[in-house]
């Protein structure tokens, strides 16, 4: 728990520089424009769509009895943007995501490297695509057990159960990857991420407990139309500060792990070297016989 809470430390400090600042400005100008581009599009004829198909199929009664049952009644008269929101939202943490992966993630760790690790060898064991291969295989699992609790996402004790997890899970497979990709070559990386699988995963649910913020900003976008371009800006800036300070804490721990992994194989090398220089006891043995001899 220890290097989990330092590498924290390190992260909130180094997202306080400017440069780390400045940063989260490209993926959410892009980001904007993406989104901006699709809601004026296909948000309104996304609701008009789910709202015939509710009346087509009677599911205005299914779905005010489960937020009655729920306590969760006063949202009926919403139900439809709401959902329309929840389909949205994980493409939305995708585009966010991949973003920060591809623009920010590469200068996160030259800037965390060059200041406090300059005495690791940059082996190169990640490359582009494979970031975006593990990007996109993770958001795919991602998404599939989004849509499988996302009825059970209605629920408000577990709400805050399933979404830090599911987060902490993406996370944790996408910037753990980018983190080493240029340190670490492809053992250390498989080996870094297989000892320290359960503290990374750690950090990815806390920064997941993070993400709930901007979710519920988003999803409050269905409450109030006229606010509704706002309240979508600030929660994707808000996502996109949440992977930086993620990528931030993921890169330290990471970094400290891999410096911790190859202090460990030099000083067991070492030892197999010396092994290897002192004689075998048969060899001395033998030569004590010679000698008597």
């Amino acid at each position: 728990m220890r290097p989990v809470m330092t590498a924290f430390g390190r992260a909130v400090w180094s997202q306080l520089h400017i440069r780390m600042l400045l940063l989260s400005v490209l993926p959410f100008v892009l980001s904007i424009v993406v989104w901006g581009f699709a809601l004026w599009l296909y948000l309104q004829p996304m609701i008009d769509g789910l709202q015939a198909y509710f009346i087509e199929n009677d599911g205005f009664r299914f779905s005010n009895d489960l937020l009655m049952w729920v306590g969760m009644g006063a949202l009926k008269t919403v139900v439809v943007p709401l959902i329309a929101m929840w389909i949205l939202l994980p493409l939305m943490i995708l585009t966010a995501l991949i973003f920060v992966g591809v623009m920010a993630m590469p200068v996160i760790a030259k800037h965390v490297g060059s200041r406090q690790y300059k005495e690791l060898e940059t082996r190169r064991g990640g490359t582009f695509l494979g970031s975006l291969w593990t990007s996109t295989s993770s958001f795919v699992v991602f998404l599939a057990l989004w849509i499988i609790t996302l009825p059970l996402s209605l629920i408000p004790p577990l709400t805050f159960v399933i979404q830090p997890v599911l987060w902490g899970w993406l996370t944790y497979r996408v910037m753990a990857y980018d983190a080493l990709a240029d340190h670490a070559d492809a053992a250390e990386r498989k080996i870094i991420l297989r000892k320290h699988r359960w503290q990374l995963l750690m950090i990815g649910a806390m920064t997941g407990a993070m993400g709930a913020a901007p979710t519920l900003l988003w999803l409050g976008g269905a409450l109030s139309v006229i606010f509704f371009p706002l309240l979508a800006a600030g929660a994707i800036w808000l996502y996109v500060l949440v992977f930086i300070f993620s990528g931030l804490w993921f890169q330290h721990y990471c970094m400290e792990a891999l410096k911790r992994h190859r202090a460990t194989e030099a000083e067991v090398q070492a030892q197999a070297e010396h092994a290897a220089r002192q004689p075998a006891p048969t060899l001395v043995l033998n030569a004590v016989i010679e000698d008597g001899k």
